[in-house]
This record gives C-alpha cells, structure tokens and sequence, in this order.
C-alpha cells in the first residue's frame, strides 16, 4: 500500500512539472515597440515644411519575385515583407514628426474598406433621424490628395558578397563566415492634377549575415577524446533593413522635390543647407542654381498639391 502511495505521489509530481514554465516560457520576452533606426531621427528631424502636403499611397509592392534564399531546399516565402504600402505610409506619417510634420496622408491602400464604410453609414443616416426628429446630414466629402506616392521594392540580390577565416592549432580553432546581401527601393511622387512625375529617388540598404563557431578537441586520457564546439549566428532582419530602405527614399524625396522648388522649407536658410548637403551625397556635386537658393533648370513651384 506504501509503495502505491509513493508511485501515485510521484506520478502527481510529474504532472505538475508537466505543466510547469517550459525552456519556451522561459526565453520568451515582451512586446515592445518597433524599434528606432537611425533613418526615422533623421526623417523626423526635417526642417518644418512651407505648406503640407496631401498625399495618398495606393500601392507599394515587392517587384523582385525573389524568394527567401536558401542552399539547400526551395523556399516558397519571400525574399522581403510584403508590407510596403504599410511601413511606406508610417514612413509619411514620421516625416518632420519633431518640428511639423510634412504630410497628410489620406487613406487609399484599403480605400474598398472605407467605401464600404462610408456605404454603411449613409445607409444608416437615410434610415434614421437625429434626436430633433429631422434627417440626419449627409456624411463629408473625402479629403483629396495633390500628390500620389509610389514606387516598389524593385531589386533583392543575395550573396552578393561572402567570406570567411578560419584557425586551428593543437585541436583548438574557430572560424567565422559572413554573406551580404542587398535591397533597393525606388521611391517617387506624382502630380494628381497633371500625371508628371515630380521627383524620383533611388536606395540601397545592405544586409548582413554572420557566423561564428569555435571548437577544441583534446585527448584527456589514453582513451577518452574531449571534443567542444559552440557556435552563434546573427542574421539582420529583411524587415528592418526594407524599413530603413524606405525610411531614406521618403527623406531624400522631400530634400529632391524641394531642390526643384516643388514644395520648400518654412526656414529658408536651413532649407538650402539640407538641399546642399543631398546633392553631393547625391551627386558629389552642388548645381549652381542649388548654391543660390534657386530651383534649377528654370523649374518654380508647379505641380504641387
């Protein structure tokens, strides 16, 4: 009877653990917030602009068709997120966010949602009275755009770059391997009123893998072989590098169009530093009209919202 009694004891005892905090609890950690790169301080720090500016995102789609890279087996996911109208429209929103933000930006990604919405809503108003007995109004016009933000994630290459070095001495070594890859993003705006396409930028944003393993293998009796290994690999997230990636397109299409006097900076001066600044990271040179604070080509602010 004792002995049952011991077997039923640690049988509880198992199920207990059974039920207790597992390794996944364990390693598991809490939401937090997305991280902060350093092209949203830079986005966010925009000097004030002369005049908001309306824009709507339809679209901003993955035109690579390339897969999630691997050597051994296919791969049906994606090579890069599928989200770019979504960090591409956050991207708007960030945009002199600490001074005074650049853009209104009006809903157009899911713009069959909203119809139908607003379809719900007029069927409500015609149906019902308000609290007075009188008709309710009819609902508000939609809030037009002057500018239409566009463009896609046009090229994902990876292995573009790989490596590695290795050591060993006396049965003790290690080695570490490394692989690049890159993703490009191309970014423009387009004039509602006329179709042209005010300003186009182009960015590139690298992405790296790395691998690093160590090993010893010693002899610690006449038959008894002590063999370590450890190993740590770090892969940067596709996500955050398209993040990014789009993060600088929407600074430098702000800098370009405003370079073409399309829209421009409440404060002049700081205006044409920034402008001086993009061109020859641009180009590695300063237009003449740029240095004196005229739009060059003979171009004045035209095709704006």
């Amino acid at each position: 009877m004792q002995t049952f009694r011991n077997l039923a004891a640690a049988a509880s005892l198992l199920a207990l653990a059974a039920c207790g905090t597992t390794p996944a609890t364990i390693l598991a950690e809490s939401a937090t917030l997305g991280a902060r790169t350093e092209t949203v301080d830079e986005l966010r720090e925009l000097p004030a602009p002369r005049q908001r500016l309306d824009v709507a995102v339809f679209s901003f789609l993955d035109q690579t068709g390339q897969h999630r890279p691997n050597n051994n087996f296919a791969e049906y996911s994606f090579a890069v997120t599928q989200g770019g109208a979504s960090i591409l429209i956050n991207a708007l929103m960030e945009a002199g966010r600490s001074n005074t933000p650049w853009f209104r930006v009006v809903e157009r990604n899911r713009v069959a949602d909203l119809f139908q919405e607003r379809q719900i809503i007029r069927a409500n108003r015609s149906e019902h009275v308000g609290p007075d007995g009188r008709p309710l109004p009819p609902i508000g016009p939609l809030r037009n755009a002057g500018l239409l933000i566009t463009g896609g994630i046009i090229a994902y290459d990876s292995n573009v770059l790989t490596g590695g070095l290795g050591a060993n001495f006396l049965g003790i070594g290690g080695n570490t391997e490394y692989r690049r890859d890159n993703v490009s993003v191309f970014l423009r705006a387009v004039s509602v009123l006329t179709g042209e396409v005010l300003a186009s930028v182009t960015t590139d944003k690298t992405i790296y893998s790395i691998g690093l393993q160590g090993g010893a293998n010693r002899y610690v009796g006449f038959n008894k072989l002590l063999q370590i290994e450890a190993g740590y690999t770090t892969n940067e997230p596709r996500q955050l590098a398209v993040r990014q990636a789009i993060e600088k397109a929407v600074h430098a299409l702000v800098v370009e169009g405003a370079s073409k006097d399309y829209w421009g900076f409440a404060d002049a001066e700081r205006g044409r530093a920034l402008i001086r600044e993009y061109l020859t990271t641009r180009d590695g040179r300063i237009p003449p009209q740029a240095t004196a604070g005229n739009p060059p080509d003979g171009q004045s602010g035209r095709g704006g919202a």
